[in-house]
């Protein structure tokens, strides 16, 4: 078993920029981007409220820096899918599918951006801009694999799923795991059905 000292050490190899924002992240979507102030935010992040400003001028600041950085992930998984499913845009989208799902049975807290855009009600905060430049960059990308499959009405599907996945998140926070977003994949075959791609895509 490692020692706090230990753990402490190699917390302390990370640049305190990558620890802060981190951290962020971590503690954003336990508690909420309200409920937790840069004091905690430094202290977890094994540094000081003058560091965390040096590198970030505002509170707000960090929130779209931990925003971008909570997104990172979603890049590596388009490259995954390419890289398992060369050449079948079909099953790329399956497999966008059901890496999903699997998204949706481990993220206890659901989606980050998501959560941030109901958090931060006020109009003109910067955080919106991130968040809606993010969701649209992910809405792209499906909609352009969604054109790949030779879908019928391809910016239709890709809406169809977007809002699916979305609802899914809220359903499982609402309702928790034996509500509707138990059936996402299901609903996602029914519309990939629909839309002309075939019955079994999913099996």
């Amino acid at each position: 078993m490692k020692s706090v000292k230990s753990d402490r050490s190699s917390e302390q190899k990370i640049p305190p920029r990558d620890r802060i924002v981190s951290t962020a992240c971590q503690l954003f979507r336990e508690h909420g981007i309200r409920g937790i102030g840069v004091d905690a935010i430094a202290e977890a992040a094994a540094t000081n409220k003058m560091t965390l400003y040096r590198h970030f001028g505002s509170k707000d600041d960090l929130v779209c820096e931990a925003l971008k950085h909570s997104s990172q992930t979603l890049d590596q998984a388009w490259k995954d899918l390419e890289t398992n499913n060369p050449g079948d845009p079909r099953a790329q989208l399956a497999a966008w599918v059901k890496a999903r799902a699997q998204c949706l049975s481990s993220e206890p807290y659901g989606c980050d951006l998501a959560n941030a855009a109901v958090e931060l009600k006020e109009q003109g905060h910067p955080a919106h801009a991130v968040i809606e430049s993010l969701k649209m960059q992910q809405h792209s990308r499906l909609a352009d694999l969604c054109r790949s499959t030779g879908a019928r009405d391809p910016e239709l599907l890709a809406d169809t799923l977007s809002m699916l996945l979305e609802g899914a998140r809220v359903s499982k926070l609402a309702t928790g795991n034996e509500g509707p977003s138990m059936r996402f994949t299901r609903a996602c075959e029914a519309a990939m059905v629909a839309f002309g791609l075939g019955a079994g895509a999913l099996s």
